[in-house]
């Protein structure tokens, strides 16, 4: 969905952001990759002017200075609205159906723009314009005669300049490297989990990222989802969080009696939530894995005559998977059962159980020599 916190100005891109100078925005960003949640369960945004909403839609790979971006998010919105009226019989506004301004839907949502009584079906319109966006996309990928390598290597360039970028502006990563998940790794995975197809295998392409203390993660998290992906777009229900708990992080803050009652969900929903577990990791093993479906655009390897453009847009999306976590905890990792080694001992054995059962040949007794005869 296009809902996005505030950025926090214009170094957001730049400067390490302390958690203790995070707002209200910030912090339920950062936590909705935390639990793994989704934002078509959200309620508000967090806009503030036209601005901010022009960085959040160049985040999405949309400039608004381009005619065929701008009439690509009217389509969308366009789709949006009908299937609310068609559907459910919504009114919706004319203001919110067809704005002056496509940066309006985002301030109505925001309550940042009058009439604020907008304010609730700019958010209803927006959750829709989020799903039919990745639905449309999700079919120009199948459209495109297009390589997953050369779609990864695209993000492996973004993904690098990111990190020299962080690593000049003086961010405490220790380690940012990225890799593509091996064939003989993928074929494990399918074997190891009998639920697992291939669509399904989110971590092909992925990052791991060291960081030098527990505390920096959230704060990596947060420039991560200002400079690589919107926040919006982590996938729901694949995040695998053992080392940093929201609950810890806002307490800690300066301001949080007033965060926690100005919080979407309540402080104990991530308790209730439904835990991804990965039945091959140790107890021992500490981690937080997201996965984040990333945007790229594809202009010049489409049709030149430009109506699969204007039918389905120039974004696709990519899954990635980023692993964050501290040095200290990374070096535990390595340790005992909870080791990588161990670790893909345990999913090999798996795989070896599967592959054999009902077709292991049982051993034939040695026959007894008869009498007088050798064998």
């Amino acid at each position: 969905m296009f809902l996005e916190a505030k950025g926090g100005g214009s170094d957001a891109g730049q400067r390490y952001l302390p958690v203790a100078e995070m707002g209200l925005a910030e912090l339920e960003a950062i936590r909705l990759i935390l639990r793994g949640g989704s934002v078509v369960d959200w309620r508000r945004l967090h806009f503030s002017d036209a601005g901010e909403v022009s960085r959040f839609l160049r985040l999405n790979l949309f400039d608004l200075d381009d005619p065929q971006d701008e009439r690509r998010l009217r389509a969308i919105l366009a789709q949006a609205v009908e299937y609310l009226r068609t559907a459910f019989g919504y009114r919706v506004a004319e203001a919110v159906a067809h704005p002056a301004d496509v940066r309006d839907l985002f301030l109505f949502a925001s309550g940042a723009k009058e009439p604020r009584r907008h304010r609730r079906i700019a958010c209803v319109v927006l959750k829709c314009m989020h799903v039919v966006h990745h639905l449309e996309a999700r079919e120009l990928l199948f459209r495109t005669p297009i390589r997953e390598a050369d779609l990864a290597a695209r993000l492996d360039r973004r993904i690098a300049a990111e990190a020299r970028r962080m690593r000049e502006h003086g961010f405490p990563v220790v380690q940012f490297a990225g890799n593509v998940k091996t064939r003989s790794s993928l074929v494990t995975k399918l074997l190891a989990k009998r639920e697992t197809v291939a669509a399904q295998i989110f971590d092909r392409l992925r990052y791991r990222i060291l960081t030098e203390h527990p505390d920096q993660i959230p704060s990596v998290v947060w420039h991560l989802a200002q400079t690589l992906f919107p926040f919006n777009y982590a996938v729901p229900g694949q995040t695998q969080n053992s080392l940093v708990r929201f609950r810890e992080l806002v307490g800690a803050h300066p301001n949080a009696q007033a965060l926690i009652a100005a919080l979407q969900a309540p402080l104990d929903v991530e308790a209730r939530d439904p835990t991804l577990h990965n039945e091959f990791t140790a107890d021992g093993y500490r981690v937080l894995n997201f996965v984040v479906d990333m945007p790229v655009r594809i202009d010049e390897l489409l049709p030149s005559d430009g109506a699969l453009s204007e039918e389905l847009g120039r974004v696709v999306f990519v899954l990635v998977e980023f692993q964050v976590l501290d040095v200290e905890t990374a070096r535990r990792n390595e340790e005992g059962e909870a080791s990588h080694a161990r670790y893909k001992r345990r999913q090999l054995k798996q795989v070896l159980r599967r592959l054999s059962r009902g077709l292991v040949v049982p051993k034939r007794k040695a026959r007894r020599p008869r009498r007088g005869v050798k064998e």
